[in-house]
């Protein structure tokens, strides 16, 4: 069977993009090993809607999104940040993705935390040739019988 040449054309395109989704994600990591706000900025769409694990339901705009990283870095004082499992299923100017993921570091009183791991969903735009993100979800699993987040899951 012959693949048509736009097709293919496309295959490799998504093969490309997939790749630089990932170098996104990558640039999240070190932007937060970093505490660097600034690069973190450039990363999300300035109307992004995060639901992120604290109140309230959702967060809307750069600015909700970098305060609550900046909050973040008022209880650490060195950062980790890991993504294991990260998928994408990408289209021509939109992509998500999901993942689970790990904020630790040590904390500014010197303890070492080895944090939650969280799911992750990545909602992602390219705009004028680039990704960003769009849209991101944290979560952590419900036990329903005691209406309490379990954090102790490991992926």
């Amino acid at each position: 069977m012959t693949i048509p040449n736009d097709l293919q054309s496309r295959a490799g395109g998504i093969e490309s993009d997939e790749a630089e989704l990932r170098r996104h994600i990558d640039k999240v990591i070190e932007a937060l090993r970093a505490k660097d706000l600034e690069a973190l900025k450039q990363l999300y769409t300035t109307d992004v809607v995060s639901f992120d694990v604290e109140p309230p339901l959702q967060h809307v705009g750069i600015a909700a999104k970098l305060e609550n990283w900046a909050k973040v870095y008022l209880f650490f004082e060195s950062v980790t940040y890991e993504v294991r499992d990260l998928t994408f299923t990408v289209g021509d100017d939109v992509a998500f993705g999901h993942a689970f993921a790990r904020l630790s570091g040590t904390l500014k009183n010197g303890a070492a935390t080895s944090g939650m791991w969280v799911r992750v969903t990545y909602g992602m735009r390219k705009i004028n040739g680039t990704w960003l993100i769009a849209h991101d979800q944290v979560s952590v699993p419900l036990d329903i019988q005691s209406g309490k987040g379990v954090v102790d899951l490991e992926p």
